[in-house]
C-alpha cells in the first residue's frame, strides 16, 4: 500500500468512498453526497494549508485522510480538526490507521500541536480508532445534529501532536514542506 498527497484526479474514487456514509449512516451530517467535482474542489482547497492524503494500492484508491483548521480564530491555528475514511472492504486491515499516522506525522512536521476529530454517535468502530491512537474524549454536543427522523449526538476526542509546553513555532502551510509525505 501506498500512501499519497491527494490529488484533484482522484476527488472521483474519494467521492465514492464518502457518498455511503453521507447517504447511509450518522457519521456524517451531511445530507447530500458532494459530487466528485465539489470533492476536487475540497481537495484543492484544503492543500493550500493542510494535508489530504490517499491510501492506494494497484486496484485503486483504499481510503483517505485529511486535516482542516480547528477554527477561524488566530489563537487556534495550532490545531486542526483531522477525519479519515476508509472503503467497506479495507476496513478493519490497517489502512485507516496507516493513514492517520502518515496524517499526524505530517501535521507534526507542519508545527500544529493538537488535533480534534468530531465522531457522530453511534460509531464504536470509529471511537475504537481514535483511542487506540492515543486521542481522547474531551466532551460531547448532544442532539446537535438532526438526521434520519432524529437526534444525534458528536463526540469530540483530542490528540497531543506535540509538546504543549512554551510558545510553540508558527505552523507551516502543507505545500511549503519540502517532502510532504516521508
Amino acid at each position: 500500500m501506498q500512501i499519497r498527497t491527494a490529488r484533484s484526479s482522484d476527488a472521483a474514487a474519494v467521492a465514492e468512498i464518502y457518498a455511503p456514509v453521507v447517504r447511509e449512516t450518522v457519521i456524517s451530517f451531511e445530507a447530500d453526497p458532494p459530487s466528485a467535482s465539489e470533492m476536487a474542489e475540497r481537495i484543492e482547497s484544503g492543500l493550500a494549508t493542510h494535508p489530504w492524503i490517499v491510501a492506494e494500492r494497484s486496484e485503486g484508491i483504499l481510503g483517505y485522510a485529511y486535516a482542516g483548521p480547528h477554527r477561524s480564530r488566530a489563537a487556534y491555528r495550532w490545531a486542526c480538526d483531522v477525519s479519515v475514511y476508509v472503503r467497506p472492504e479495507a476496513q478493519r486491515r490497517g489502512v485507516g490507521r496507516d493513514l492517520y499516522r502518515a496524517l499526524f506525522g505530517i501535521l507534526f512536521r507542519q508545527n500544529f500541536a493538537v488535533a480534534f476529530a468530531g465522531i457522530g454517535l453511534p460509531n464504536a468502530a470509529s471511537v475504537a480508532l481514535h483511542e487506540s491512537l492515543g486521542f481522547t474524549p474531551v466532551g460531547t454536543f448532544e442532539r446537535v445534529g438532526f438526521k434520519f427522523g432524529a437526534w444525534h449526538d458528536v463526540a469530540w476526542w483530542r490528540l497531543a501532536i506535540r509538546d504543549l509546553g512554551g510558545t510553540p513555532p508558527e505552523p507551516i502551510p502543507f505545500p511549503a514542506l519540502k517532502t510532504p509525505l516521508p
